[in-house]
């Protein structure tokens, strides 16, 4: 009896030491699959780090128009809602255009004001050119007047110098020769006063040429208010215009924040238009990943948003600068402590199909990973 409890005791040890064999056994296997399969995954993961450029720090972009009121005033009324469609032109919403219309009317009240001016400066032209002509021809009447009197001056003179002959030989009487004198005189007087009236009608001719091209220039002055006053009948009617709020482009409105009786102020942002154009993406790429990046390279797009779609795009450019130094408050390296930070550089990605079903579905600010094919 003790042989076979010895003998059944051996067999006991014997399979306990076996066991641990065919367990190891296992192990090795499944270690082999796992470093096997490891081995794969990594080779895998380099040859396609070889041809391929990836990131999730990605997002969908699109041409976004604030609604901006170019004047100040009160919101009578409000004609889109969130997330309504426009077209372009449509109207949005409208200001209190009553002061508006005030000013146009002011303004061409002025412009009317200054064409009356101008048809005052013309007329007042007209008058001193007229006034002009009228001393010229004073002072050819005084020329002509002149020419009369020296010839009775000439004539006076002769018949005073013969008389002054004959009065010594007692030939004449006294009182012929004082009557030749008096004549004499006479006419030297007259030619006197003609060339006087001549000199005054010279200077009043000067001063009123003077005068008509003074009105002259305030014509120039007239016509140059008229088109300042028409410059403000223009600005007053476009300010008038701008109380009709319309859509730029085509596109989609966004959450409105302007409610009827607010008052708004001239470049205050109200809400924004998302634009019916092709949307892309903006994909951050690190510093180190761009080496063989170029413009035109194939990408492979993947929308969280539609998991299992694959949309096709294309590299369309890179950003000149990183995205760090496009920031409010761009990091200084000469400051302080350094420390090294792997940079990104955002890069432009267009759809091959913009038409694509999916591709319209986006939304701006939709997260998206890339792949880009660098061969």
């Amino acid at each position: 009896m003790e042989n076979v409890k010895e003998a059944k005791k051996t067999i006991s040890i014997t399979k306990e030491e076996q066991a641990p064999k065919k367990s190891n056994k296992r192990f090795a296997v499944v270690l082999g699959l796992l470093v096997l399969g490891g081995a794969a995954f990594g080779l895998t993961k380099y040859v396609h780090s070889m041809h391929h450029e990836d990131t999730d720090d990605a997002q969908v972009e699109a041409s976004i128009s604030p609604v901006i009121p170019r004047v100040s005033g009160f919101v009578t009324e409000v004609r889109v809602a969130d997330n309504q469609k426009v077209k372009k032109g449509d109207v949005l919403f409208v200001l209190d255009d009553r002061d508006l219309r005030i000013k146009l009317d002011q303004a061409e009240a002025a412009l009317a004001a200054a064409q009356g001016g101008l048809h005052v400066a013309e007329a007042t032209t007209s008058a001193s050119k007229a006034n002009v002509a009228s001393s010229q021809a004073n002072v050819s009447t005084v020329d002509a007047q002149i020419e009369t009197a020296k010839i009775n001056v000439w004539r006076a003179t002769q018949d005073y110098n013969r008389y002054a002959n004959l009065v010594k030989d007692h030939s004449i009487t006294q009182q012929q020769y004082e009557q030749a004198l008096a004549q004499k005189q006479t006419a030297e007087h007259q030619l006197q006063v003609l060339q006087e009236q001549k000199n005054a009608a010279a200077r009043q001719t000067t001063a009123v040429a003077s005068q008509s091209n003074a009105t002259a220039e305030q014509i120039g002055v007239a016509n140059a208010t008229i088109k300042q006053r028409m410059a403000d009948v223009e600005n007053a009617k476009l300010n008038l215009s701008y109380a009709t709020i319309v859509a730029p482009e085509d596109g989609v409105i966004s959450k409105v924040n302007v409610q009827s009786g607010q008052f708004v102020q001239a470049g205050q942002t109200m809400f924004s238009i998302v634009m019916d154009k092709p949307m892309w993406v903006v994909a951050n790429f690190k510093e180190t990943q761009l080496d063989k990046m170029k413009m035109g390279q194939k990408v492979l797009v993947h929308v969280d948003a539609f998991p299992g779609h694959e949309l096709e795009a294309k590299v369309t450019s890179f950003s000149p600068a990183t995205g760090a130094k496009f920031a409010l408050l761009p990091p200084d390296n000469a400051s302080g402590n350094f420390v090294k930070v792997v940079q990104r550089v955002p890069v432009k990605i267009e759809f091959t199909n913009p038409a694509d079903k999916t591709v319209k579905q986006l939304r701006p600010g939709m997260n998206v990973n890339v792949d880009v094919h660098l061969d």
